[in-house]
């Protein structure tokens, strides 16, 4: 009988909608809740509560418990959850106090990422599981707290760099570790996108949110609409911008692919173009990572003209010996040296958001490491956070892999760690 591996199993249960309950250990959402995994979800506007019914749809798991500092979040997110499950979550505004629930057993963290490092802190505290989003910090030092309180524990963690579970994206890591395109001398990576802007007017924030919580630990900005929900991934000192936000998901998978750590050294360029007085990131960007394997070089563009091939605006170029791979989320392409030849194309789709979440339910269960750890996904952030320190300060950022650190450039060391507004208290103390 042939052999099939975990993911493979997942993939054809997810795609062809079976219940994958039983491989995962526990109840579907037919059978009663006490019988079901209790998670937590801490963040649940949009992207939360896109996590949370990947969860429900591997199933064998419910929602008991949510937070958020918007009420109006956590209404119309309960509500939609008890659609989903037959049972409310109960509803928190502290998530301290989502973490206190007895029953608890894992947990969501998908807050903007000012907010990641001490909910995940605290929830390795009281012994819980944790499927992170990505970034998995907003800085260099609250990212290494993170690591090195997660490896002092036994919890399983997974964090969301879910094109990691790409068909495409697995087939060309396959290919390209096989040698199949000889030695890589370069990678391109780049997401181009003309950006929506919303209302940039200082204004009072709605009464559902909690302006002050929201903003927590990072600087408390004057609210609009531009910087609160869902718009702060262009705000500096909430999401860092276009490179961090979405850029990360395919320089993690580059890093992947090419199988590296970090990068010994990073410059980066670019400015507000278009968008100024509206936004505090670049809008055009570019960034050169010395990897040992290859040079990679990233670059942004969020407003202009129409792309003149729009089919490889979003995705990553591999330069090999032997030909080019173009990848994206559900595509691959193959470009031999040969001039006359058509590039072969690959559709290879996947669910890839559930794929993620059933690799996490299933290490809960075997108690094994999923895809992506809290070190593994470290270096992603850490490498994305160089470039736009790099752009900061105008200047070439040298890393030392071994120890961790920026060298050579005081300014640069300070911005790895940014100073917690209080009563808030950064978990880096070195």
């Amino acid at each position: 009988m042939e052999k099939v591996s975990r993911r493979q199993f997942l993939q054809t249960a997810i795609g062809g909608s079976v219940a994958i309950s039983g491989m995962l250990g526990s109840a579907g959402a037919q059978n009663p809740p006490q019988s079901r995994l209790k998670m937590g979800l801490i963040g649940c506007g949009w992207y939360g509560m896109v996590d949370a019914q990947a969860a429900l749809k591997v199933g064998g798991v419910e929602i008991i418990a949510i937070c958020d500092v918007d009420s109006q979040h956590l209404k119309d997110s309960a509500d939609k959850l008890e659609s989903l499950q037959g049972t409310r979550p109960q509803m928190f505004k502290d998530y301290k106090k989502l973490l206190a629930v007895p029953e608890l057993k894992a947990v969501i963290i998908a807050t903007p990422p000012h907010w990641h490092a001490l909910p995940f802190l605290a929830a390795l505290d009281r012994g819980l599981d944790i499927y992170a989003e990505k970034p998995l910090a907003y800085d260099i030092r609250e990212g290494q707290a993170m690591v090195a309180a997660a490896k002092k524990t036994d919890r399983i963690v997974q964090v969301g760099f879910q094109r990691r579970q790409s068909t495409a994206i697995r087939e060309v890591r396959d290919y390209i570790q096989q040698g199949r395109l000889g030695r890589i001398i370069q990678a391109e990576v780049q997401i181009h996108y003309t950006a929506g802007m919303r209302d940039t007017t200082v204004q009072d924030p709605p009464e559902s949110l909690d302006w002050d919580l929201w903003c927590g630990p990072a600087p408390k900005l004057p609210y609009s609409p531009q910087i609160g929900h869902f718009a702060w991934r262009l705000e500096k000192a909430y999401g860092n911008g276009h490179l961090v936000d979405w850029g990360i998901h395919l320089m993690d998978a580059t890093r992947w692919i090419l199988n590296e750590t970090m990068p010994s050294s990073v410059q980066a360029s670019g400015g507000i173009y278009v968008f100024k007085d509206k936004i505090t990131t670049p809008d055009i960007m570019n960034a050169h990572f010395e990897f040992d394997t290859c040079p990679v070089n990233w670059q942004h563009r969020m407003w202009g003209a129409r792309e003149y091939t729009p089919s490889l605006s979003n995705g990553i170029m591999l330069y090999g010996e032997k030909g080019t791979v173009f990848v994206t989320d559900n595509r691959w392409e193959i470009m031999s040296k040969d001039r006359n030849s058509q590039p072969q194309v690959k559709e290879s789709r996947a669910d890839a958001g559930t794929l993620h979440m059933a690799d996490f339910l299933t290490s809960v269960r075997t108690r094994q490491q999923p895809l992506c750890s809290p070190q593994d996904a470290c270096n992603s952030t850490s490498t994305v956070q160089l470039a736009m320190i790099a752009y900061e300060l105008g200047r070439k950022i040298q890393w030392d892999r071994d120890a961790q650190q920026i060298t050579g450039n005081r300014r640069a060391v300070a911005l790895m760690k940014r100073e917690y507004r209080a009563p808030w208290e950064h978990p880096f103390k070195g």
